[in-house]
């Protein structure tokens, strides 16, 4: 699986910007699919997740409430929408495909991440 982010860019705090990663292969929909983050001289942290069928989902406590992650099978594409923005948000965002459950999933597949910045 080859996963492609986008959607990156700056962004005032309190707004609102949506990342997609397109994934290339026949197998999308049997992958949990992950956002993960990583802040400048920060360890890379878990942001939510989603099951392979889209019915379930994980968020870290951080974003939940903010942030929405959803998937199209059909165009082999998983999403984040984020709102309410804040400058600790900051981050390269990678997306992840992982085999497995929700909550158990091997991540072993990652897109090159794009980069968030929130602006104070």
């Amino acid at each position: 699986v080859q996963l492609q982010a986008s959607g990156g860019g700056l962004v005032e705090a309190g707004g609102s910007l949506t990342l997609s990663c397109a994934a290339s292969g026949r197998t999308f929909s049997t992958y949990v699919m992950g956002w993960f983050r990583q802040a400048p001289g920060k360890e890379r942290e878990f942001v939510s997740a989603i099951s392979a069928s889209g019915g379930r989902t994980s968020y870290a406590d951080s974003v939940k409430g903010r942030f929405t992650i959803s998937r199209d099978n059909a165009k082999n594409t998983v999403y984040l929408q984020m709102s309410s923005l804040k400058p600790e948000d900051t981050a390269v965002y990678y997306c992840s495909a992982g085999a497995g459950r929700l909550g158990y999933a091997n991540y072993d597949y990652w897109g090159q991440g794009t980069l968030v910045t929130v602006s104070s």
